[in-house]
């Protein structure tokens, strides 16, 4: 028995199990029974946990992670996409060279999907309005109530729009660009399409010469054109489509509606330069007022606010428009700004400096990762920098308007760290530790700082275009009415001897808005602000170079600088205000902050060193009351994009079109007006 007990053990030396379990066969069998009783214990917890964390397994989140995704790819997908699915199959398939191994010069069969869309149509007509992303519930309401009360439409109307609103096509017909002719690089599925599959050569063909401003060699990309260049950014997601609804029912079609819109990578004076932007839209307008015998209604969002303010300074020109002072007065009813952006946009700052933004900072590590894979912070400061229309946001007015180290404007009450600090540092971080350069610093400084370490490409496009001061004598003020530098300025400027025309700005308040940021700075890298600047590369045989010629990295290629980017690990939510992320929220629309969308209208024009014709303005703050059930808010959001659907803003425009804008008056749910009045206008 002895030997067969040998043998068996031998056998068995790979199976640790078996061997723990015939080990000796004097096992006796109540030691079996114990070994039993454990196994069926140990199965039963494996069984019950299973069943505990049964929503956290792959068999359930698989199935709804497929499930969501058909969702909303069925809410965003149109009939009419289906039309381009063709097209879009088979570039998917070339681009991962798939192909039929025995038959390699076969080409995708062609299929019919009429019928497929025939069946799309009929059950997406079935779903409930509130449940379609492209939709909010609202369509043509506001028109229809503003039609029963003999409303009508009026005056003619020109939409524009904000920064990265108007979608942008590709006109190269370079042979490294050829296969993107006449489409969307800028919006669409074809943007996405690009982005997914062709990172490179899109982000190549979207980014500006930094020399010049203007196109790179070999690549032409033009705004898209007529009113669907801005109504949708991408199917499914709206912008002035609800605006354009609500106008189409009092009577607006393309012969008194015209959506004008413009490339907005451009620099302001750019927009002219290349595309004759404010000609055309001179040349509209002219021709509405010709047309209809009336004046127009100029509706701008966001960026387009500031567009439309250097227009009437561009048109006055006698350099320029050579239109005449009073050009403005007879051509223009009434100029209506959502969510304007009259003295900047802190974001404008973050990313400028470091291609961060609250929409980067606050998204989760997972997410956050597979960003900075796939677009780094490298990559978007850079296509950043050389989008000069963006740069125009830059905030305006330095610390009298934004605050100095101790004290800002919108600080709220118990405030435990103040805005002024545009930029600031936590000392006890062990990673600026013998940083002693580095300090809270305030509109003003961390202007001067950040462009410091920019390139000098850069910071030429910012002199040569811009000017972000403050300026109260008035005869310089008038003065600057010559200076295309100033016209983006609202602070640096006169409103156009316009008296009869009226001013209304509109915006929403109540969502947390990036105000200021904690910064940090981590290993060193190399400096590239002028390894990129080809002007700064230094050439021996060129006597010209002298002793402004500067190497782009020093000797023995040691590292000059360090990575700076926001704090995100530092999220306080206890502080007053709050810090999430390092972004130090404050007030606003979630995108532009309460001083940038309402000093200026209920402060800084009713000053006549800025507005000399005491053109009345109108200040309407819609507060941001979402709908939870309705995607997008429904039409009572404030948020800055989806405020063009709300019922609020389209009243206003289309009572303002319509020649009822004396019933708009007034409206503050904010503290603006106490903010506005701390601000060193005088």
């Amino acid at each position: 028995m002895s030997v067969l007990t040998q043998r068996f053990k031998k056998r068995n030396q790979s199976d640790s199990v078996i061997a723990e379990t015939h080990h000796d066969e004097r096992t006796t069998t109540n030691d079996l029974h114990v070994v039993e009783e454990e196994i069926d214990k140990k199965l039963k917890g494996l069984h019950k946990k299973d069943d505990r964390h049964f929503y956290a397994t792959r068999r359930f989140l698989f199935p709804l992670g497929l499930l969501l995704g058909v969702l909303v790819g069925y809410l965003i997908y149109q009939p009419n996409d289906f039309q381009d699915f063709q097209t879009h199959l088979a570039l998917l398939m070339d681009e991962f060279e798939v192909r039929v191994p025995e038959f390699p010069a076969i080409d995708l069969p062609q299929l019919d999907f009429s019928r497929v869309e025939v069946e799309w149509q009929k059950l997406w007509q079935n779903i409930p309005e509130p449940w379609k992303l492209n939709n909010n519930g609202l369509e043509f309401t506001v028109g229809e109530a503003m039609a029963e009360k003999g409303l009508s439409a009026k005056y003619p109307v020109v939409l524009i729009p904000g920064v990265i609103s108007t979608g942008l096509e590709s006109w190269s017909t370079s042979p490294d660009y050829r296969a993107f002719f006449r489409k969307k690089l800028w919006g669409g599925f074809s943007m996405i399409s690009q982005v997914t599959f062709n990172r490179d050569k899109w982000i190549a063909a979207l980014m500006l010469d930094p020399v010049t401003g203007l196109d790179p060699p070999g690549v032409k990309v033009r705004a898209a054109e007529g009113i669907d260049a801005a109504s949708s950014f991408i199917q499914g997601y709206w912008l002035w489509s609800k605006i354009v609804e609500n106008l189409a029912v009092v009577g607006y079609d393309t012969n008194n509606l015209h959506l004008a819109p413009y490339d907005w990578r451009l620099s302001y004076y750019n927009l002219e330069e290349r595309d004759g932007y404010y000609s055309k839209l001179r040349a509209t307008i002219e021709g509405f007022v010709a047309r209809e015998k009336r004046k127009v209604v100029l509706t701008a969002h966001s960026m387009g606010s500031t567009v439309i303010l250097y227009f009437f300074k561009w048109v006055e020109s006698p350099e320029h428009g050579r239109g005449g002072p009073d050009w403005v007065e007879n051509h223009i009813e009434s100029f209506i700004s959502i969510a304007g952006t009259h003295l900047g946009v802190a974001k404008a700052i973050s990313t400028l400096l470091s291609g961060e933004m609250k929409d980067t900072v606050q998204i989760n590590p997972a997410g956050a990762y597979v960003l900075e894979r796939f677009f780094s912070r490298k990559e978007r400061v850079k296509l950043f920098r050389s989008w000069a229309g963006g740069a125009g946001m830059w905030i305006k007015g330095g610390d009298d308007v934004w605050g100095n180290a101790t004290f800002a404007p919108d600080d709220v009450a118990n405030s435990t760290h103040t805005h002024g600090a545009l930029i600031a540092f936590r000392q006890n971080s062990l990673a600026l530790q013998g940083e002693a350069d580095l300090f809270n610093m305030t509109s003003s400084s961390a202007g001067t700082w950040i462009l410091e370490r920019t390139p000098t490409t850069f910071q030429k496009m910012m002199a040569s275009n811009y000017s972000f001061g403050i300026e109260r004598d008035v005869e310089k003020l008038k003065a600057n009415n010559v200076d295309f530098r100033k016209w983006s300025n609202p602070l640096e400027i006169q409103l156009p001897h316009a008296p009869s025309m009226k001013i209304y700005c509109v915006y929403g308040h109540g969502k947390p808005t990036e105000r200021s940021y904690w910064y940090t700075q981590t290993d060193y890298e190399y400096d590239e602000v002028r390894a990129d600047d080809p002007h700064a590369l230094c050439n021996e045989e060129d006597p010209a170079s002298g002793a402004n010629c500067t190497s782009p990295r020093p000797p023995l290629d040691m590292p000059l600088s360090r990575q700076t980017f926001i704090d995100a690990e530092y999220t306080d939510e206890t502080l007053n205000p709050p810090v999430v992320n390092g972004v130090k929220m404050g007030e606003g629309d979630d995108t532009v902050g309460l001083l940038s969308l309402g000093a200026m209208c209920v402060e800084g024009w009713k000053r006549e060193r800025w507005n000399p014709a005491r053109i009345p303005v109108t200040t309407v703050e819609l507060p941001h009351n979402p709908v939870a059930t309705i995607p997008r808010g429904g039409g009572t959001t404030g948020d800055h994009v989806d405020i063009l659907g709300s019922t609020g803003l389209n009243e206003i425009i289309l009572k303002v079109a319509t020649g009822a804008g004396g019933e708009v008056q007034d409206s503050f749910v904010s503290n603006i007006r106490e903010y506005a009045k701390k601000v060193k206008w005088d």
